[in-house]
């Protein structure tokens, strides 16, 4: 990231494999993103990012001098990357130069979610009645900044499984990210041992992402179903579990829902053992909203049940991120960084 000493607008972007979310920041505003300004278009409509960008433009009538762009994907050393089920490969030299911006910048998508937590409030409410984090448990929300030194995890499921860490070191600010959704799954209770069984004959190697994700939640479904001596309908969708389990039409599938959120809480539980991640959790990701009621039932239990560590793991916080656009939130927050600011205190 360089370091630019003033602020300007900059276009944020979120692209995943089908879809790309604009937005422009002010980072000298309270708010950075102007909520007014997001808007989102179908990757499959367009050619290339800088045509969509260019469409956008065309239609908000927004302009910026420069572009962060939060990508689902790896990003080669800073200049490019290539999504996947996407078709656009991009150069940030490239697309800054097709734009007539001073610079684009790529990060990885979850970096950027990791960073919007940062801007975000408990406090906020959305059009949807939610707040912008809802408590998950009994712990204290913490406040961010309020200490030197601060550890959280940021880990959700959407298409797969993302897990990072977000550092705070007095007005230093750094994400880590990795790879921990592909770490190996470790069962828990008698029926995650059953759920592991069916999946190792499947897979082989059975990963945190095999259960915690879109496809995890249909994996589990159909493991659910085997054990329990039933036919499972190979046409389910993630989609197809979440409504039958809320409908009550389906006992498999209200039984996979609420495994995964008790999975979901012991390995986020681990990672807080693995980080030193004392100070919270948030829990993001595309599916996190949609299994916001079965996580506040099933997660905390799995979370806190860690042996001789449960009473410190029961004062740990946890919150869900409900706002839909982290990825835009976090984008913000990195213009602020990227305009010599801190998003602390804000």
């Amino acid at each position: 990231m360089a370091n630019v000493s003033a602020p300007a607008p900059t276009l944020l972007a979120d692209l995943g494999g089908t879809n790309v979310r604009f937005g422009i920041a002010h980072p000298e505003e309270d708010q950075p993103l102007i909520e007014s300004s997001i808007r989102k278009y179908h990757v499959k409509d367009y050619a290339s990012m800088a045509d969509a960008a260019k469409q956008y433009f065309k239609e908000t009538g927004h302009e910026a001098t420069r572009a962060i762009i939060a990508a689902a994907g790896r990003i080669d050393n800073g200049e490019t990357v290539k999504v996947t089920n996407n078709p656009w490969a991009i150069s940030a030299h490239t697309l800054a130069g097709e734009l007539g911006l001073e610079w684009v910048h790529l990060v990885n998508d979850f970096a950027a979610q990791s960073m919007a937590v940062m801007l975000m409030s408990p406090d906020k409410a959305l059009r949807d009645g939610h707040r912008e984090l809802e408590r998950i448990g009994e712990p204290a929300v913490p406040v961010i900044g309020a200490k030197d030194e601060q550890t959280f995890v940021v880990v959700g499921p959407g298409t797969g499984l993302g897990v990072g860490g977000l550092l705070i070191r007095g007005d230093k600010v750094s994400v880590l990210q990795t790879e921990g959704g592909h770490a190996g799954f470790a069962a828990h209770s008698a029926e995650d041992i059953e759920i592991l069984k069916v999946l190792n004959l499947r897979y082989g190697r059975v990963s945190n992402e095999r259960l915690i994700s879109g496809q995890g939640l249909v994996n589990l479904y159909t493991a659910i179903c085997e054990i329990a001596g039933q036919k499972p309908d190979e046409t389910i969708t993630p989609e197809d579990v979440t409504k039958r389990a809320t409908e009550g039409t389906c006992p498999m599938c209200a039984r996979a829902v609420q495994a995964l959120a008790g999975i979901f809480g012991s390995v986020a539980g681990d990672l807080v053992l693995t980080l030193g991640a004392w100070d919270g959790v948030y829990l993001t990701g595309g599916m996190t909203p949609i299994l916001l009621p079965w996580i506040q039932t099933h997660f905390r239990e799995r979370f806190e049940a860690k042996g001789r560590f449960r009473d410190t793991m029961e004062k740990v916080p946890t919150q869900a991120i409900m706002n839909p656009e982290p990825g835009l939130i976090g984008g913000a927050a990195l213009a602020i960084v990227e305009a010599g600011g801190t998003p602390l205190h804000r």
